[in-house]
């Protein structure tokens, strides 16, 4: 049973990508934490797809910050899509 969830974070800038991590390691933070650049590979991370194919299934909890893809794109993307296919 996997009691922490893996942590995804969006980031496209790799100044706050370094202080999100340094943040987080202050508060001893145990979970996964997986960095992606854009909301394209969020998608590809959410969907099992390309070099995140061997990741386990699961939702991560969700941590973004980007400019090119405003955050409430990737997630209703993924739940429209969640609910026409039934194998993500």
């Amino acid at each position: 049973m996997e009691l922490l969830k893996r942590i995804l974070l969006v980031e496209d800038d790799p100044r706050d990508i370094e202080l999100t991590l340094t943040v987080l390691e202050e508060y001893n933070m145990a979970n996964e934490i997986v960095v992606v650049r854009d909301g394209a590979e969020a998608l590809d991370y959410l969907h099992r797809r390309g070099k995140f194919e061997s990741y386990p299934a699961g939702i991560p909890s969700l941590s973004y910050s980007i400019s090119k893809c405003p955050n409430w794109t990737v997630c209703r993307y993924y739940n429209n899509s969640k609910q026409t296919n039934s194998s993500v």
